[in-house]
């Protein structure tokens, strides 16, 4: 690879470093709700929060198309300088955000009674985190909502507004877990309460944002864009791969989960923990990915695919640096993070014994987080999903054949489907440069009417 000028990397840095912030407030809030509910009398309220937190985990990624594939067509709109495309896209994503919401909440009940029932917690924290999840679902408007909102900055190159709505969003949350547990005495029903007003406070938050943003935007939403279900097709097309791409990403993790699981609960609590080093890599590497994802759509809406390969290959300089240093780290302090992350003896030492698993994953992954983020710019979503199920098909014959490793035979089998994954989307992309992405002289926007080839 050349070394790409100056300028693409510094817009590389600019907007991943707020992702990576971003990001680094995640899990601080986990600790404050574990803390927060850790410290009550009994430890049934915890077990509760914790089941019920995973739910929505699980529930609310799966619609986590709302952000990416309104980054890829906004930031496709933003390289064909077409803004009343990307005012129009806004209010097809939020409209959808809140139809989808709103019928979360209308068939909960359900979904939560399947979800606590394969989750196969005890009868106590199943029925706390029953209540906890009833209140939990009255956020889900403003939850997909904020996807939309996050991913409509973001294909605008503006990604400093996620690390405010998330800080924002985190913020209000622990102060009033802090207030509701600890100055009021609620249970793991305050936990939830304080989750859905912060969620509804981020929503206020976006939307102003939102107003602001469209004060500087031409053109003016049309009612036939917004209301007519026909206009929907290539918002459809791009969200309904992606959704059948996330759960295949679901499933992979969930049988890796369960298959730990049935090795026993220190097997299970080691996978736990190095999960948590997959997780650290994730932080960094989806900063450069997301920011892959705003840089190539405008190029791509432009029809400047030289652009677009100095922006792959900057992004990839990036991420395969972080990749790098990651699994240095894990090599030389792995196990020092490993006893950070628990006292158990008997975890750490299992997860000591799996750490080099740890080692070789960020290099091997890298490619399917970068390669991601390119397909989400490009909208090229049927790739994504088939590099899923392509692992997958990987992924879960390498499993049953090295049953007989035991747990390392689960970690191979999930380094299989890593490698594929990327392999998959590495050919794809070699190919598409050859032929739809490649630059062909004179080309790049004109009169907005030019569409990605």
């Amino acid at each position: 690879m050349t070394r790409p000028p100056a300028d693409t990397r510094s817009r590389i840095l600019s907007l991943a470093w707020p992702i990576i912030l971003s990001n680094i407030t995640v899990p601080l809030l986990g600790l404050v709700d574990t803390a927060v509910v850790g410290h009550l009398p009994d430890s049934r309220y915890l077990a509760g929060v914790t089941l019920g937190a995973t739910l929505f985990s699980f529930l609310f990624w799966g619609f986590g198309f709302l952000r990416m594939g309104t980054t890829g067509l906004t930031s496709q709109a933003v390289g064909r300088e077409a803004d009343g495309e990307v005012r129009n896209l806004l209010g097809q994503s939020l409209l959808l955000a809140m139809v989808i919401g709103l019928g979360l909440i209308l068939a909960g009940g359900p979904l939560v009674t399947l979800g606590l029932w394969l989750l196969d917690g005890s009868q106590v924290a199943t029925e706390l985190a029953a209540e906890y999840a009833r209140i939990r679902l009255l956020s889900a408007p403003a939850v997909l909502a904020n996807y939309a909102i996050l991913g409509w900055f973001l294909g605008q190159q503006n990604s400093r507004v996620t690390l405010a709505i998330l800080v924002l969003t985190n913020g209000v949350n622990i102060a009033l877990d802090l207030l509701f547990v600890v100055g009021l005495g609620m249970t793991s029903d305050g936990v939830a309460w304080a989750t859905v007003i912060a969620d509804y406070a981020a929503l206020a938050f976006g939307l102003w944002l939102v107003s602001r943003q469209l004060g500087v935007l031409s053109g003016h939403f049309l009612r036939s864009r917004i209301l007519r279900l026909a206009a929907y097709g290539e918002l459809f097309r791009v969200n309904a791969n992606l959704f059948v791409r996330t759960l295949g990403l679901l499933f992979a993790m969930a049988f890796f989960t369960s298959r730990g699981a049935a090795q026993g609960d220190t097997v299970l609590a080691a996978n736990a923990v190095l999960l948590q080093f997959i997780m650290l890599t994730s932080f960094a590497l989806d900063g450069f990915a997301h920011a892959a994802e705003a840089l190539t759509g405008r190029a791509v809406g432009r029809q400047r695919f030289d652009e677009f390969g100095r922006l792959v290959t900057s992004a990839a300089r990036f991420s395969l640096v972080t990749a790098g240093g990651a699994s240095l780290a894990f090599a030389l302090g792995g196990e020092w993070l490993i006893s950070a992350l628990t006292g158990l003896p008997e975890v750490r030492a299992a997860a000591a014994d799996y750490l080099p698993w740890m080692v070789v994953m960020p290099l091997v992954a890298v490619w399917s987080y970068l390669f991601d983020g390119v397909f989400i710019g490009a909208t090229a979503i049927r790739e994504m999903r088939n590099s899923i199920y392509a692992g997958l098909a990987v992924y879960l014959p390498l499993w049953w054949l090295t049953t007989p490793l035991g747990n390392h035979g689960l970690w191979l089998a999930f380094l299989g489907f890593a490698m594929v994954r990327s392999g998959v989307l590495l050919a794809y992309y070699r190919h598409h440069r050859r032929t739809r992405w490649r630059h062909r002289a004179g080309a790049g926007f004109v009169d907005g009417e030019s569409r990605p080839g």
